[in-house]
């Protein structure tokens, strides 16, 4: 099975995307990370301005270390801004925090795909690590039943990333508008801020084309297309 030439048919594309996804993103974060907003707002101010005028006061903004690991946290109302994002003064610090605070639109919106989207979150953490031992357990012990139930925890994992992509991109429609619509950013700066979104949007894309890749190639096994030797 690790040497099927079949496998790399299904691995290789979605792995090459996604590898030219991930340095497209870091290559337009740091391009417009380079370019400082010329109102001088830094990315915590942005999204707390964005907030305020949505009428979101209560929502809290908070650092959190790494780069690149923003996220609204919507069981604690709580938006985390990295630290290339929360107190630094660009173009990419600003979209950033636009975008996450776009999560937070969606939350109060009660936006369905994101309240799908949390719910099958305990579900992903735990089929992620499990589903993979299920399925080998399975398949090596000539267990089938044991390996469709390897196979399910796979799908909800690729449906997860299905679900994640409306999330991302209304975030990213919202940011956009806002940003325009409370004149926070001027016209150029507003491009830049698309096209960091647009890159951030292509690993989204590329992570469900893999988790799609993967059972569909677990797939091929479980119904024939290929025997275990």
């Amino acid at each position: 099975m690790f040497y099927d030439p079949l496998y790399f048919v299904f691995a290789i594309p979605p792995l090459l995307f996604g590898l030219w996804a991930q340095w497209r993103v870091q290559y337009m974060v740091s391009r417009y990370a380079k370019v400082p907003i010329s109102n001088g707002l830094t990315g915590a101010q942005v999204a707390r301005r964005l907030l305020d005028a949505e009428g979101l006061t209560q929502v809290a903004i908070e650092p959190i270390r790494g780069m690149l690991t923003d996220h609204y946290d919507p069981r604690s109302k709580v938006l985390r801004l990295s630290e290339g994002v929360y107190g630094v003064r660009s173009v990419a610090a600003a979209g950033i925090a636009a975008h996450e605070m776009g999560h937070a639109l969606q939350d109060a919106a009660q936006y369905a795909p994101l309240a799908l989207r949390s719910m099958m979150v305990p579900t992903v953490q735990f089929g992620s690590w499990l589903g993979p031992i299920l399925f080998l357990a399975g398949w090596w012990m000539h267990l089938l039943g044991l390996a469709w139930l390897g196979l399910i925890l796979f799908a909800v994992v690729a449906l997860f990333a299905l679900v994640t992509l409306p999330v991302e991109f209304d975030a990213s429609r919202r940011a956009q508008a806002l940003l325009a619509s409370h004149s926070v950013l001027n016209h150029a700066e507003l491009s830049g801020v698309n096209a960091v979104l647009n890159a951030a949007a292509l690993t989204y894309v590329a992570a469900a084309a893999q988790a799609i890749a993967n059972v569909l190639y677990y797939l091929t096994l479980l119904t024939g297309g290929r025997q275990r030797s």
